[in-house]
């Protein structure tokens, strides 16, 4: 049934954000996941990685080896020596079968966010699911889950209040970067252009800061958030050579490595010996934690919100244990979904047939028969039997979705 499905994940709750970057890949590492999918031969794979968590969702009929974490971080980053990558591969969760479609359901729930709650979850388990897609991992059996998730996830929020009055990470790191840098007249570094940077902007407008400058690869999209602060748009490369000094620095890029270094960001000081506010959004960290130690910095990151997100963890309790009685039942509801699926999927074989069967009797075996009549007539046969073809197809088919409901049935009762 759901036997197939499987993950192996790494995540907040079992390893540090620092430790959880190394096995962040760029954008461009789609070729690797390509590599991993063939290696291991998994039919669908799904590549995840989140501000907590890095996740790989795949559908293999074959066992799973017992060191496949270890394996699969071997192959990612074979730069790693081999004790870090057995440290890192103990840390990872391997979970089968129905116990990894619940996993994921949570997940997509933000039930197992740092910020439970957290709706931005959903936005990036479409973008992920869209980019592996594109690159060839995902197939039905991933398509068939992914639409399910989904679904699953908007009733969650709709029937509980899980997501109601839930502060999300960048909203943390907001807070914290206001209580640090009250003046709403400090000069603020923007390093990245996407998602979490231009939510943070956000955030930044709504309080009055008004003295902006974006740096992005993409002059492009920096241009586009700088017009939405009325600030400045910079290419990155930029960066290392600016002059006009600066009070918070905001880094968040899709890079898998530092971006701002010791020396791009003594360059950036410009002699200013003054105490900076430095956020970054990233992981891995795209800030050198170097800078922290050789520099007056108030440093704020990730890894530093989870005494809050605990909290955040325990207020919503309640809501969490309606949230899993709602995956519970839906997780019948897959099964039922999946059967359905696969009866589909073995018998498309029978339109093919039926049309050939159809084509053969009109054109071969009463193919002079057809031929001599006048084409009302032929155009009148051709009806009847595109109907007769549509009623076999659907026929058998119907009869096994039938029957495996009758089956799903009789497996509930007691």
């Amino acid at each position: 049934m759901l036997d197939g499905y499987h993950i192996l994940t790494l995540t907040h709750r079992n390893a540090t954000l620092e430790t959880i970057g190394k096995l962040v890949l760029e954008d461009h590492a789609f070729s690797l996941l390509n590599g991993l999918k063939h290696r291991f031969n998994w039919e669908d794979m799904l590549y995840l990685p989140t501000c907590n968590r890095v996740v790989f969702l795949f559908y293999s009929r074959e066992t799973v080896a017992e060191n496949i974490a270890n394996e699969v971080v071997s192959s990612i980053r074979p730069d790693l020596s081999a004790d870090e990558t057995e440290m890192i591969g103990g840390q990872m969760r391997m979970l089968h079968g129905a116990d990894a479609v619940r996993h994921w359901l949570e997940v997509a729930a933000s039930m197992d966010s740092l910020v439970i709650g957290e709706r931005e979850i959903i936005r990036q388990l479409r973008e992920a699911y869209d980019r592996n897609r594109e690159a060839g991992l995902t197939g039905d059996h991933l398509r068939l889950l992914m639409r399910f998730t989904i679904e699953t996830a908007k009733e969650i929020y709709s029937r509980t209040a899980i997501g109601q009055k839930a502060v999300s990470v960048v909203a943390l790191a907001f807070a914290a970067m206001q209580l640090a840098a009250a003046d709403r007249n400090n000069r603020i570094l923007l390093v990245g252009a996407g998602q979490t940077n231009t939510l943070f902007a956000k955030f930044l407008v709504k309080s009055g800061y008004k003295n902006f400058t974006v740096f992005n690869r993409s002059l492009r999209n920096a241009q586009t958030l700088a017009n939405t602060l009325q600030g400045k748009a910079l290419p990155l490369d930029a960066l290392r050579h600016y002059s006009e000094g600066f009070d918070c620095l905001v880094v968040c890029t899709g890079a898998a490595k530092a971006v701002v270094t010791p020396d791009i960001y003594q360059q950036l000081l410009q002699g200013d010996t003054s105490k900076k506010v430095v956020v970054d959004l990233s992981v891995p960290n795209n800030v050198d934690k170097k800078i922290v130690t050789a520099f007056p910095v108030q440093f704020i990151e990730l890894e530093g919100l989870k005494t809050i997100a605990d909290e955040n963890l325990a207020s919503r309790e309640k809501e969490r244990k309606k949230a899993e009685a709602i995956i519970t039942e839906r997780l019948s509801t897959f099964r039922g979904q999946w059967q359905e699926r696969q009866v589909e999927r073995s018998m498309s074989h029978i339109p093919d047939e039926v049309r050939a069967v159809k084509e053969k009797a009109i054109y071969h075996v009463y193919g002079k028969e057809f031929a001599a009549l006048d084409p009302s007539a032929q155009s009148l046969v051709l009806e009847m039997m595109g109907y007769m073809e549509k009623k076999c197809i659907a026929i058998p088919i119907k009869a096994v979705k039938k029957l495996v409901r009758s089956a799903k049935c009789e497996v509930r009762s007691p």
